[in-house]
């Protein structure tokens, strides 16, 4: 049974047809991206998740993309009162408020995954942190992170997470734009994480003199599979050996988010 056999009945078929395939789960929020045609039947789509779901509060419509220096979505609350919410992900704990703040729940494999390659001792810049999801787990393996992150409120989510977590004193917080401090960084880093937003690939170029030779460098790109082989054969011009990448999530009809590990030769 699925969420739209729910609704079979409740909502005609020509709309149920609409219906999206899925929908996000934070914490305790879930969210939904419901075409215009829908309008009607919000409603009723709320309360059907909610009652396949019994310990969501809030469903929320995301009603615009992520926009603007904060890369905020603007959401329209169905049900529940509340867009703060606690999210755990492999045994970290993240408060945060979606009307604040970015977040994917949807990469939370590959933040295990790089958390993994991280080792004790390790000194760590992370661009675009946001309230900490790639942050802790890398704290909590024992490597130092410096986080940076433009928007102000993210910024106090991510102390607040660093806090509950226990790594306060293994994360240090820059709220600033991100291709702005690392031309005031001096020092060399053992691994940078740069879950660059869309359409912010020159970012990659501007990291790169950050990391120590033989570090390594986990880059996050928008792309299509034809121009992959392309991005290998840049990136090995620019001084970057191609350990390992993979696809990590579809974004649009032929892109996906790729995920690149990359050492610096």
């Amino acid at each position: 049974m699925s969420l739209k056999d729910d609704l079979q009945g409740i909502i005609p078929e020509e709309k149920l047809a609409l219906m999206p395939g899925h929908f996000s789960i934070v914490g305790e929020i879930a969210i939904a991206s419901l075409p215009p045609d829908l309008d009607d039947y919000k409603d009723d789509v709320a309360r059907a998740i909610i009652s396949r779901h019994k310990y969501l509060k809030t469903v929320l419509n995301k009603a615009s993309k992520v926009q603007g220096c904060g890369r905020v979505a603007r959401f329209e609350v169905l049900a529940g009162d509340s867009t703060v919410t606690t999210h755990t992900e492999f045994g970290h704990i993240y408060r945060l408020d979606l009307a604040q703040v970015f977040f994917n729940s949807r990469l939370s494999f590959e933040r295990r995954r790089v958390a993994l390659k991280s080792k004790p001792g390790e000194v760590v810049l992370i661009p675009f942190c946001g309230v900490g999801p790639f942050a802790v787990p890398i704290a909590a393996a024992g490597a130092t992170v410096v986080a940076i992150e433009k928007n102000s409120e993210a910024c106090l989510w991510l102390a607040e997470n660093a806090r509950l977590n226990g790594v306060e004193d293994r994360i240090f917080i820059i709220n600033g734009d991100a291709l702005h401090v690392t031309g005031m960084i001096k020092q060399q880093f053992d691994r940078i994480i740069i879950p660059a937003p869309y359409g912010m690939d020159h970012v990659l170029e501007a990291m790169t003199p950050l990391a120590k030779a033989g570090g390594m460098l986990h880059f996050y790109t928008f792309k299509k599979r034809n121009q992959i082989e392309g991005l290998i054969e840049k990136y090995g011009n620019m001084g970057l050996k191609v350990e390992f990448y993979r696809p990590c999530g579809n974004v649009a009809p032929g892109v996906n988010r790729w995920a690149f590990d990359l050492s610096k030769c």
